[in-house]
């Protein structure tokens, strides 16, 4: 229980740092489209250059889960990278799904459009 408890309570630090990073970074009006990584990650890698074409609309911020301070990340995605967050929330994982990033991109920037 006790492991339990200090797991989540770094889960929780570590998702309040990326969700400050996120707020800093959304006054430049894009979202923050977070992958959640290791090296080597060969799916990640792939899942990069599927995102190529649409990189003008996001900031890619990579977390790589092996960093002792994203432990809590890497106990929860070690067996589903790449794993996506827009904007704090979870998006996709294991591959790029291109129509929910689209529909997903087209709510903020309407969002941001004020529509």
């Amino acid at each position: 229980m006790l492991w339990f408890q200090e797991n989540s309570m770094q889960l929780a630090k570590c998702s309040f740092r990326l969700l400050l990073r996120n707020l800093s970074a959304s006054k430049t009006a894009l979202p923050v489209l977070t992958l959640f990584t290791k090296h080597p990650c060969p799916l990640c890698d792939e899942a990069k250059e599927v995102l190529e074409p649409y990189k003008h609309r996001f900031i890619l911020q990579e977390v790589d889960i092996t960093l002792p301070e994203n432990s809590a990340w890497y106990e929860r995605y070690k067996f589903d990278i790449p794993v996506f967050h827009l904007n704090g929330q979870f998006l996709m994982m294991h591959r790029v799904n291109i129509s929910k990033l689209e529909k997903h991109l087209q709510k903020l920037e309407q969002q941001g459009a004020g529509g």
